[in-house]
């Protein structure tokens, strides 16, 4: 059975109109009026351009990774002077000068780096989950949109019907054609529409002001309308997109990357049971009449991990513990990532599968029904409530086929948020 798209459901309406005596030209005049039409490209572009919490990750990152130089480096060292004074306070005293390194166990400097360098990492991998996340916020409030400009459409298209329906009840009541039931009933619908369409504004003002949001604009600035979408074919299973995750999640790669700067953390909590060292050197001159010249020391100290049972090996117990928790956390996240993906690949499978349905079965058949009732009404063998009905179901089938077309968008941008980019 062929498919009737909604363009040809709009004629149907005017086919309507003309069977109750209403010019179709002057019903479109109702609908007129064009918006621009936002693309969604450009709104992912500019939102990871200038949202701020993008900004505000990316800055984070920037700050991990100027900490790798500095914890690699050697401590500054420490210089001193003075005067120095032998004999009585009289003497004439002496210049000293002098200068102080500390230098950490061998390996040490190392580790600390490689601490920084996986911190960094992993900074970097909650930056890209920050930016995909945002993405795909933007992803859904753009076809939650798309949805609301397509329901204002169809029942803004319904309201016109059913003043129409409700002035021609009238006009047949008042001739005793039909009953005061149908005047009621087309009263009622009309309300329920009106209502209808009060509370799709309100969301429609609501998801303009989420999209300003994300794009760091004023709430009240100007949008325009959605494209048309298409439904994106789903490129693999839930083995297939799982295995994709596995491989580029942004949340397992910094969990993981936690995991090893856990590792290296427990290397150097180990590495502290060696004590560092310091070296010194000072000099000062001869003092007048002093045949040796000119006087220089040099020391070695070495820091004594002498209180190592409290604080050595607590602090190898807190690094041990550390990485279990990271271990552990990487799990939790590794089965949390693979149920969305499962959660979401089902949800665009079934999104598929009704979309077909109601396109191919359920709106061809409504559209014939409707035809049926219009064709009898006009020669006054179909009730009113028969007809109405048949526009109600019509009217619903329609809505709930651009329901599911959002919603197996929406689960695809959840999936790009899930496996880390996308997939098309």
């Amino acid at each position: 059975m062929r498919h009737i798209p909604f363009k040809s459901y709009s004629m149907l309406g005017f086919f309507l109109l003309f069977c109750i005596g209403v010019d179709p030209a002057v019903a479109a005049e109702k609908h007129a009026g064009a918006e621009p039409v936002l693309d969604l490209s450009t709104l992912v572009r500019e939102a990871t351009e200038n949202n701020p919490e993008i900004k505000a990750a990316r800055q984070r990152w920037e700050a991990s990774r100027a900490v790798v130089p500095q914890v690699g480096t050697l401590p500054d060292p420490v210089i001193s002077g003075g005067y120095m004074s032998r004999g009585s306070l009289a003497s004439e005293p002496v210049t000293i000068w002098g200068v102080m390194q500390e230098v950490p166990f061998p390996g040490k400097l190392q580790l600390r780096e490689d601490m920084a360098s996986r911190e960094a990492e992993r900074m970097e991998a909650d930056f890209a989950a920050v930016r995909f996340r945002v993405i795909a916020r933007m992803k859904e409030a753009y076809f939650d949109l798309h949805l609301v400009h397509k329901a204002l459409e169809i029942v803004e298209k319904n309201k016109g019907l059913l003043q129409d329906f409700e002035k021609t009840a009238k006009a047949r009541y008042a001739v005793g054609k039909v009953a005061q039931q149908d005047v009621f009933r087309a009263q009622v619908e009309l309300s329920r529409v009106l209502n209808r369409l009060a509370v799709l504004e309100q969301r429609a003002e609501s998801l303009h002001a989420e999209i300003n949001r994300l794009l760091y604009r004023p709430p009240a600035a100007p949008l325009g309308r959605p494209e048309e979408i298409k439904v994106t074919p789903l490129p693999a299973g839930i083995v297939g997109m799982s295995a994709l995750a596995e491989r580029q999640s942004p949340e397992l790669k910094a969990q993981l990357k936690s995991v090893e700067r856990g590792d290296t953390g427990v290397a150097l909590a180990k590495r502290d049971y060696y004590p560092d060292l310091s070296l010194s050197f000072s000099a000062a001159p001869p003092l007048q009449g002093d045949p040796m010249g000119n006087s220089y020391q040099a020391l070695l100290g070495i820091k004594v991990p002498l209180y190592y049972a409290r604080k050595q090996r607590a602090g190898v117990e807190g690094a041990l513990s550390t990485r279990e928790g990271a271990r552990k956390d990487l799990e939790a996240a590794r089965q949390s990532v693979l149920f969305r993906v499962k959660d979401n690949v089902v949800q665009a499978q079934r999104a598929e599968r009704l979309i077909k349905l109601l396109r191919d079965a359920i709106i061809p058949q409504a559209s014939l029904a409707l035809e049926s009732a219009l064709a009898g009404y006009a020669v006054g063998k179909v009730d009113f409530l028969t007809l109405l009905n048949s526009l109600l179901t019509l009217q619903e089938s329609e809505l709930e086929l651009h329901g599911e077309m959002v919603e197996h968008e929406k689960a695809l941008a959840r999936l790009e948020e899930t496996v880390g980019g996308s997939f098309q």
